[in-house]
């Protein structure tokens, strides 16, 4: 299953999509990139006159790229030959912030797999922006059902 596939088996879409696309991936771990896009929905009340990408969608970000799609990759035979809508269901995350995300930035998700036992997938992730500079990096797990 190659990027363009593991995206299109995403349960989201726009406006809650926040995955441009997978640079790197195995059964180990996924690397992607997302830019924020300054008409984003949530830019308008947050902050008035100074907006800045919440946390929850930071958090959504790293759980898409970096939980998602590693687990669409890693039941990839599973959703190809039976072709089921995927049951996705975040389990626990803990998310340590460093530094803001403005309008029009650009971050890169690296993920590396902890555990994938009985379809929970346990992940260390972070977020670093274009100057490679830490902005979140925390622990995710969720549910992946094919």
């Amino acid at each position: 299953m190659n990027q363009i596939e593991i995206i299109k088996n995403l349960p989201y879409t726009t406006p809650f999509l926040f995955v441009d696309e997978l640079t790197e991936i195995s059964e180990n771990g996924v690397t992607g990139n997302y830019t924020f896009n300054e008409s984003a929905f949530f830019y308008e009340g947050h902050f008035k006159g100074n907006p800045i990408t919440p946390g929850v969608i930071l958090t959504e970000t790293m759980a898409q790229i970096g939980v998602v799609c590693l687990g669409i990759y890693l039941l990839k035979d599973e959703i190809l030959s039976e072709e089921k809508k995927l049951q996705i269901a975040l389990t626990s995350n803990q998310v340590d912030f460093y530094l803001p995300v403005l309008p029009n930035e650009k971050v890169t998700v690296i993920s590396e797999k902890e555990f994938f036992r009985f379809n929970k997938l346990k992940c260390k992730v972070k977020m670093v922006n274009e100057k490679n500079e830490l902005v979140c990096r925390g622990t995710i797990s969720g549910m992946i059902k094919g």
